[in-house]
């Protein structure tokens, strides 16, 4: 689990430092740079893997982004010639310096600097003092990993990073209508592959309350799996996998009440894609959903934000980082939790994105007490990250 994540001089972030729990919400107006904060940390993913170019930003679901785009430029404001990043957790840390070119942006991201540490013993040093003769494009950390032991701080830290990736779901890929352009294991980042990945999840966790779990979210369901195309009814029109979700509806008649994936709420599926993410033993051991209550209604995106936090209280091998837009969402978070934190992301008056954690006074919880959640708090602006409209 990443503990720490420091940006310098990347889009919106001049100079931001979060301390992360393993369940991360952050929340704020648009273009407060919740996005870029996410996509800070896969940039750092990348050069951990050794190289940062277009193809390996979009693995990632990173926009790929020119270097006049990427380095911060605020007005009277002078900032270093790369942008940088560090990441650490349980003593080990890895930071990196990357630069290109403003006017002649070349195809890979050049590595000025970068520093591998394990308590105070270097593993990994390089500048531009350096006289070792590397490849500019090419990470020294990533080339020197496979001599480190994958169980050491600095082996779990490395992979994590190389494994994060930003999830943006939609309804068309969940539903199977369009492909996926970023097919993963176990699922692609705009949810392609839903009813696989579902599947898996329904056979290995439908006897340790996955499955009456996710039932407790969707009301109009009596059950759900994962079937071949030919026992549900499915419009000819519609391109057929393999696998394809099942739901029963408790309030048809019987012979009737079987809805395919492409015929149920998108709700259903939104859920189930969380689901996966949570569940599924090869999901990425950090990842991060970008406005994950998309496409839900409110009372159900806090179900769902509460059903998480429960879900990832089991499971200490994952780290969520999530943004939203719902209020709501911030009365399913069980904040007492010092593993569940809330984040506000604004803009200052020149522009800075600047992050702060919301921290559970005594006010806030008297206020929830006394009839005013913590949902409704943040629209009337209490603990900021509102638009300034």
């Amino acid at each position: 689990m990443l503990k720490t994540f420091k940006i310098e001089s990347f889009k919106s972030l001049e100079n931001v430092e979060v301390e992360l729990g393993r369940v991360n919400v952050f929340i704020g107006a648009n273009g407060s740079g919740k996005s870029n904060l996410l996509e800070a940390i896969g940039v750092l993913g990348a050069a951990a893997n050794g190289r940062v170019d277009d193809e390996a930003l979009l693995r990632r679901g990173v926009r790929p982004g020119l270097p006049a785009l990427y380095k911060s430029s605020f007005k009277h404001s002078r900032q270093p010639t790369e942008i940088r990043f560090t990441a650490s957790k349980d003593g080990a840390s890895f930071s990196v310096g990357l630069f290109n070119p403003l006017h002649k942006p070349e195809p890979a991201w050049r590595f000025k600097t970068e520093l591998l540490m394990e308590g105070k013993e270097k593993l990994v040093g390089r500048s531009h003092r350096s006289s070792l003769r590397l490849d500019p494009t090419a990470g020294y950390a990533a080339l020197k990993a496979v001599e480190l032991p994958e169980d050491s701080p600095v082996g779990r830290l490395l992979r994590e990073l190389r494994q994060f990736a930003i999830y943006s779901p939609d309804t068309a890929t969940l539903r199977g209508l369009d492909v996926d352009p970023q097919s993963r294991e176990p699922i692609g980042l705009n949810g392609g592959r839903l009813a696989e990945a579902a599947g898996y999840v329904w056979i290995r966790e439908i006897f340790d309350g996955c499955y009456e779990s996710v039932l407790e979210l969707i009301d109009w369901a009596k059950g759900w799996n994962v079937t071949d195309s030919g026992s549900v009814p499915v419009s000819k029109n519609i391109l057929q996998p393999t696998s394809i979700l099942r739901f029963r509806d408790r309030f048809m008649a019987d012979g009737r009440n079987y809805l395919s994936g492409y015929d149920a709420s998108e709700g259903a599926l939104y859920v189930l894609f969380m689901t996966v993410l949570v569940h599924h033993p090869q999901s990425p051991p950090v990842l991060a959903v970008d406005n994950f209550d998309h496409a839900l209604n409110p009372r159900l995106a806090k179900a769902l934000t509460r059903k998480v936090c429960d879900w990832m209280s089991v499971r200490q091998d994952r780290q969520l980082l999530l943004t939203s837009h719902n209020p709501l969402v911030l009365d399913g978070l069980p904040l007492r939790n010092d593993d569940i934190r809330l984040f506000t992301v604004e803009r200052s008056n020149k522009g800075k994105t600047i992050v702060r954690r919301v921290t559970v006074s005594e006010e806030l919880l008297k206020k929830a007490d006394e009839g005013i959640p913590l949902s409704q708090q943040w629209v009337m602006g209490t603990f900021g990250g509102v638009p300034n409209i």
